[in-house]
């Protein structure tokens, strides 16, 4: 489908069953943190309704819509331009069927859905909160990377009030807030249940961490093996080659 482009946008080619994104470079573009995770989501059936919290231009239901048989997955977007490529993307890649948009704040979710509709909810949340760092940014960067409109605990609350019973959350976040994100997720009744590191490289610390949880589930916690994302040649290590060539 040809679709027309806005001032500093781009088509990206996803390389899976033809799939593609607009991106605009200068706002934010999706990284490796949104492959890895719909990679690690590793339980959706031909049935299940996905929501994603913060969806931005729509990248993670594209790839699980390109991946998996899902019936019908929800991105909700807070940004009015950034939702606004998102349902471009959806025209772009014939998924007006199975990927819809909303655009509007993730806490008010309860605008639109009841408690416990969603067998599984998907986020890559922005990572710093809102005092943390620099903020010398645009404000499609700023409201990406921080807390502003939305906090961590908002993200966890939100997932825990739409998940069914012993339906699975799914998110990709930095290391250094992993206490705070088991923490909230027991606080909301998401119980953790499997998490994988990732690192830059083998003599690096980990720096993402990916996390499932199961609502209203029993203890049991366990520990992927670690993702590393460069060989000391600065080249993609087999994991990451293999998971970009699964996409």
């Amino acid at each position: 489908m040809e679709v027309k482009l806005n001032e500093d946008e781009r088509i990206d080619d996803l390389q899976l069953k033809g799939l593609k994104i607009i991106q605009n470079p200068k706002w934010f573009c999706f990284g490796i943190d949104s492959v890895l995770l719909s990679d690690f989501i590793n339980n959706i059936k031909n049935n299940s309704f996905v929501l994603d919290l913060g969806t931005g231009t729509g990248i993670l239901p594209i790839l699980l819509c390109g991946k998996t048989s899902l019936k019908k997955v929800i991105g909700i977007e807070v940004q009015e331009d950034v939702a606004e490529i998102a349902k471009r993307n959806i025209e772009l890649n014939n998924l007006k069927d199975r990927f819809t948009v909303i655009n509007d704040n993730i806490n008010n979710i309860d605008k639109y859905f009841g408690k416990n509709e969603f067998d599984i909810i998907i986020t890559n949340p922005p990572y710093k909160k809102n005092n943390d760092g620099v903020k010398n940014e645009n404000r499609q960067k700023l409201i990406s990377r921080h807390e502003i409109l939305a906090t961590l605990e908002d993200f966890i609350k939100v997932a825990s009030y739409c998940l069914k019973d012993k339906g699975s959350f799914y998110m990709v976040h930095k290391v250094e807030r992993l206490v705070d994100i088991i923490c909230h997720m027991r606080e909301y009744k998401i119980e953790p249940k499997r998490l994988r590191f990732v690192f830059t490289n083998e003599k690096s610390k980990p720096t993402l961490v990916l996390i499932e949880g199961v609502k209203n589930a029993k203890p049991f916690l366990k520990i992927d093996s670690n993702i590393y994302i460069y060989n000391e040649d600065g080249e993609y290590t087999t994991q990451i080659k293999e998971i970009y060539s699964e996409k």
